[in-house]
């Protein structure tokens, strides 16, 4: 940190549309023991002034302001919420000023993007975090645990289903800025897969449905993917941005099944349901904060000088699958990617919980949902 008797990191949010708005900016109310929102970056002057009055922010600036702004050594970290196209762009403004930075997720749309990135923080000494804020989840973590105990046996099968109707016109549906269902939603597939079964694919298959609905005239509408992992398990999801809501995930195992409803949502309840032996035992987990924990996990690593879980390397993992899962689609065969083998993985140590946002009035950021 740009001074070391200064307790809190001091962040800045970079991005003010509608996930910044409803959740990354109340969680700092959560986050206050080591964290606070000092300075706000858009490129829209009215989100700009009513959010900065809102939060009691003094330091604002558009996206051409980062540079002169991170130089003058009052903010410590940036959170990235912008679109996914210009993540890398933001870490290497901010590397410059030796500030850390919290990245949306996907951390970039390539692999070479993630790469750079993990390469440029490396060579700054700043803290590279992805935000993935299940891995500080309870009910996910829950989950976790359950397999990691052996609870439903041999894990051998996940499905998963992640969708929602996107309304015409959002940047999910921008090729462009990195939209898609894929990249926007079966990312949290993927990284369910990885950290309930422990493990990295091997090989991929995959299906890419585009459609005729004019909103999806150049991103994926719908993607399904196969994703085979060592020791003979078999994920299989599908995410589309042109279905009812659905989040959700079923584990499969020798001895019993565990299914999570609202499995990846932030804002609703969730349900889980164990049966083992016939037995069925529900758990329901209401609705909480999943966005402070983040806040909280970073700020300790930057503090204390550790590495976050996950880090950008765990970023970098998912999107070389994506990558692979877009390849197989495209070639309409299996692909085998080179997995980075993780020693870091979400576990119970990780969990926080913290009281449920209150909803806020959003300025010129409508939900993505139709």
């Amino acid at each position: 940190m740009n001074d070391t008797n200064h307790r809190k990191v001091r962040y800045a949010v970079m991005g003010l549309g509608n996930i910044a708005q409803v959740a990354v900016l109340p969680a700092f109310a959560h986050a206050r023991e080591n964290s606070e929102l000092v300075a706000l970056f858009s490129s829209d002057e009215q989100k700009l002034k009513a959010l900065a009055e809102r939060y009691d922010v003094k330091i604002t600036g558009s996206y051409e302001d980062l540079d002169r702004i991170l130089a003058q050594g009052e903010i410590d970290a940036l959170y990235v919420a912008t679109p996914n196209t210009e993540h890398r762009s933001a870490l290497e403004r901010a590397a410059r000023a030796g500030v850390h930075v919290l990245c949306e997720k996907p951390l970039a749309v390539t692999v070479a993007d993630c790469r750079s990135m993990l390469h440029t923080a490396s060579e700054a000494k700043i803290k590279l975090m992805t935000a993935y804020r299940l891995h500080f989840e309870q009910a996910n973590l829950r989950a976790v645990e359950r397999l990691r105990k052996g609870e439903i046996g041999e894990p051998r099968i996940f499905s998963s289903v992640f969708s929602q109707q996107v309304r015409p016109g959002d940047i999910r549906t921008r090729a462009d800025l990195g939209g898609g269902a894929l990249f926007d939603m079966g990312i949290y597939c993927v990284n369910a897969a990885r950290y309930l079964f422990q493990d990295e694919p091997i090989d991929v298959t995959a299906f890419r449905i585009q459609g005729s609905d004019p909103r999806f005239a150049n991103t994926d509408e719908m993607t399904s993917a196969i994703l085979r992992f060592p020791r003979e398990r078999i994920a299989q999801f599908t995410a589309s941005h042109g279905a009812a809501p659905v989040s959700e995930f079923r584990v499969l195992g020798t001895l019993g099944d565990l299914r999570l409803e609202a499995a990846y949502g932030y804002h609703e309840k969730s349900e889980e349901t164990l049966t083992i032996d016939g037995k069925t035992k529900a758990t329901t987990t209401p609705p909480h904060d999943q966005f402070a924990p983040e806040l909280l996990h970073f700020s300790k690593c930057i503090l204390e000088d550790l590495e976050p879980e996950p880090s950008g390397e765990e970023g970098l993992a998912d999107v070389q699958i994506l990558e692979a899962i877009v390849q197989s689609a495209a070639l309409g065969r299996t692909v085998t990617p080179s997995p980075i083998q993780r020693d870091q993985r979400p576990n119970a140590q990780l969990e926080m919980r913290k009281p449920p946002i209150a909803k806020v009035e959003t300025v010129k950021a409508p939900s993505p949902t139709k």
